[in-house]
């Protein structure tokens, strides 16, 4: 999955969370990109079995979609937080994470995770 794919997932995911139906003009507005953007992004999830997609437009993570998401969203927070720790400002902890999580490796991560479980956190 390349990294734009999974930065559709995880959008996805965190709108899901907040309870209404996701549709297509929701992660448009979410990630900031064009509507012909999300719905070629959509199509191509939807044919890898990614997502689907009902009559009404609302977007449903299927299992294979729903565990990248969560994936990502994990490493997203986790590396957030830690950067927030560091004394790195918000925004910029935000975008670093939203950059690092799609290339840092699962090696690296769980080392990440365990290297902060035990000093603290």
């Amino acid at each position: 999955m390349q990294e734009s794919g999974e930065m559709y997932l995880e959008s996805i995911l965190v709108l899901t969370k907040k309870g209404a139906p996701v549709r297509s003009l929701d992660v448009a507005n979410y990630l900031g990109v064009s509507k012909p953007s999300v719905s070629r992004a959509m199509g191509l999830l939807k044919s890898g079995n990614y997502i689907s997609i009902d009559d009404k437009g609302h977007i449903t993570l299927l299992e294979d979609g729903l565990k990248i998401a969560k994936k990502i969203y994990e490493r997203h927070v986790v590396i957030t937080e830690i950067l927030l720790e560091l004394g790195v400002d918000m925004k910029t902890a935000e975008d670093d994470a939203c950059r690092i999580e799609h290339v840092i490796s699962d090696k690296t991560f769980k080392a990440l995770k365990k290297h902060r479980k035990t000093h603290g956190k």
